[in-house]
């Protein structure tokens, strides 16, 4: 064989053996080849997407991200509802994960016809849709058999939590207080995913004469009557703490604040229905319990 040829031959099993190692490298568990860096928008894509052992493959996240406490190491790019389309582009990802709240859609649009494969993820408030979320985001990244044991591992857990449920004698007046800052408190009424978790927790919503949030009132509060006042640690952060909760105009008259029922949940735990849901559940049935 002449050198040239020997020297072509060469250059052909090299090439080869590095494509074979490139293919190799990005599969996932059935032989696809997985996104290379992916931006997730939504806290319970994001902690579904690290949940399926896709984090290293994450590059940035939102604001919203806040677990597992490596993707808030990442570079943010807004907002979930106001995402940035440059933010995103210039991460350069070949895959963006967005729960279905994500926008503006033009922004959405834009990311999209650069070349980035975009993939809404819908937000339901079950636990149907805590089990559809995982499967979406596992197809997506080519990681279904681990989508089915994170499955799994919930049902385990909703079984747990099930049994708390059932333990409770009489369901509790649940108020849920969501804050911005002190000028910025509301009460959630039906159709939320605060509603949905205290209806699986155990209790019943204090309110039910709207669906949505609306700003809290002190008379809306002493005639909801609340028995348990429920209140994520960032939204009671923002107003002062539990002192500033305790404050809070028409709060003193009501069954919760006499009893001394206050209940503190991580947000993200309790409002993401992420394959935590089952954690989230239980957690919140022992405290009403309690």
């Amino acid at each position: 064989m002449r050198s040239s040829e020997v020297i072509r031959a060469l250059v052909f099993i090299l090439t080869a053996a590095t494509l074979l190692a490139g293919c190799s490298a990005s599969a996932g568990e059935t032989g696809k080849e997985t996104p290379a860096r992916i931006v997730t928008v939504g806290g319970s894509v994001t902690e579904t997407a690290f949940a399926l052992g896709a984090g290293d493959l994450v590059v940035a996240t939102d604001t919203s991200s806040i677990f597992p406490e490596k993707a808030t190491e990442l570079p943010q790019i807004g907002y979930q509802r106001s995402i940035s389309a440059e933010g995103v582009i210039s991460q350069n990802p070949t895959l963006l994960l967005v729960s279905s709240e994500a926008g503006p859609p033009p922004a959405l649009r834009q990311i999209e016809s650069s070349g980035v494969k975009v993939v809404s993820i819908a937000n339901e408030n079950t636990i149907d849709g805590a089990r559809a979320q995982i499967r979406k985001i596992a197809e997506a990244l080519d990681r279904k058999p681990k989508g089915e044991e994170l499955i799994s591992e919930l049902d385990n857990r909703l079984k747990e939590a099930q049994r708390c449920v059932e333990s409770i004698d009489k369901r509790p007046r649940v108020l849920f207080i969501y804050a911005r800052g002190a000028g910025a408190v509301n009460v959630s009424g039906a159709g939320t995913a605060a509603d949905s978790i205290i209806g699986l927790s155990g209790g019943e919503n204090a309110i039910d004469g709207f669906v949505g949030f609306k700003p809290l009132t002190p008379e809306a509060l002493v005639a909801a009557a609340p028995d348990v006042i429920l209140i994520p640690e960032r939204a009671m952060g923002s107003i002062g703490g539990l002192d500033g909760v305790k404050r809070l105009p028409g709060l003193s008259d009501t069954p919760a604040f006499r009893n001394g029922r206050f209940v503190v949940v991580d947000d993200l735990l309790l409002l993401g229905f992420s394959p935590r849901l089952g954690d989230a559940i239980l957690e919140l049935c022992t405290k009403l319990r309690g």
